[in-house]
């Protein structure tokens, strides 16, 4: 048999898990594939969409895919979204909590005010790192019939393989979603990933024990990185981005890389001289402490 086109039980599951109704919710391969429709179908006018200039860096990519003009704002010199720069006319905003590369969460109630100066605009929150320490604005999509949020089982659910990603929003917003979806590809969900991802969702043991592991490794590995000279924005998600105060990013981007220990690390103004760091294993973390003792003691 096809499988069901709204996602069957998972999508249940998630509306029980997440206290929805099962119309509000939308289920995709992977948060890229949610975005994708969710570009398609909200952001086809003539006005710019809008979204940070230092984000994920699908989302000018999707743009460019599908015609829609856009605008980057510039973050402050903290990393951290201005809202008043949101406040202007638009065809939709696009904005990702906490966000990516930095880290950096905004507050509920700043996004508010995004969302409620944008009433005739959708706005979405993308909340991929979200269960690393952020708070999530899910509970406003009964408040703004204008947000959509947008979450995956790829980061903190341990399922990056599963390709699974969905949005909550008003019930509107997620039936245009699947309008869109089932005039391009009815199908995209499998049998297979819809029961594993009901049994991720039941397991609610391993996935608090697994966010609160990296959360704790992630709070260590930060305090060995100050000590080693290094400064970074407070981060919200599985990863650190830190520069440090003598050493460019590119040279220890670069001695990393030879050592065997990769670090994201973009040629791009604003960030070039940080570099990503995930949290892994606590092995594979004190492997890349370990290392940057050294490198920078017999550096001096």
């Amino acid at each position: 048999l096809y499988p069901d086109v709204n996602g069957g039980e998972l999508r249940d599951k998630l509306a029980e898990v997440y206290g929805v109704d099962k119309e509000q919710v939308f289920v995709g391969v992977g948060s890229d594939d949610v975005l994708a429709v969710a570009f398609m179908t909200f952001f086809a006018g003539d006005k710019p969409i809008l979204f940070p200039d230092i984000t994920y860096s699908f989302y000018d990519v999707w743009a460019d895919l599908y015609n829609i003009p856009y605008e980057t704002l510039s973050l402050d010199e903290k990393f951290r979204i201005v809202n008043e720069d949101y406040y202007r006319e638009n065809g939709g905003i696009i904005i990702p909590n906490p966000n990516a590369p930095t880290g950096v969460e905004k507050s509920i109630e700043e996004l508010e005010e995004i969302i409620n100066e944008n009433r005739e605009q959708v706005v979405i929150i993308d909340e991929a790192y979200i269960d690393f320490g952020g708070t999530s604005i899910l509970p406003l999509i009964n408040k703004y019939d204008n947000l959509l949020v947008v979450q995956t089982f790829s980061k903190s659910r341990s399922a990056a393989g599963a390709r699974i990603g969905m949005a909550f929003g008003n019930k509107r917003l997620i039936s245009y979603m699947n309008d869109v979806k089932f005039s391009i590809n009815s199908y995209t969900m499998s049998r297979l990933t819809v029961a594993a991802g009901v049994a991720v969702l039941e397991d609610e043991e391993y996935f608090k024990k697994t966010c609160n592991k990296i959360i704790a490794t992630r709070e260590r590995v930060t305090g060995e990185l100050g000590k080693l000279g290094f400064a970074f924005p407070e981060s919200k998600s599985n990863f650190v981005f830190a520069t440090h105060k003598e050493v460019p990013a590119k040279e220890l981007f670069e001695a990393l890389k030879a050592e065997g220990i990769y670090v994201r690390w973009w040629n791009k103004p604003r960030i070039d001289n940080y570099f990503r760091i995930t949290i892994g294993t606590d092995e594979e973390m004190d492997a890349l402490i370990f290392f940057l003792k050294n490198f920078l003691s017999g550096r001096n």
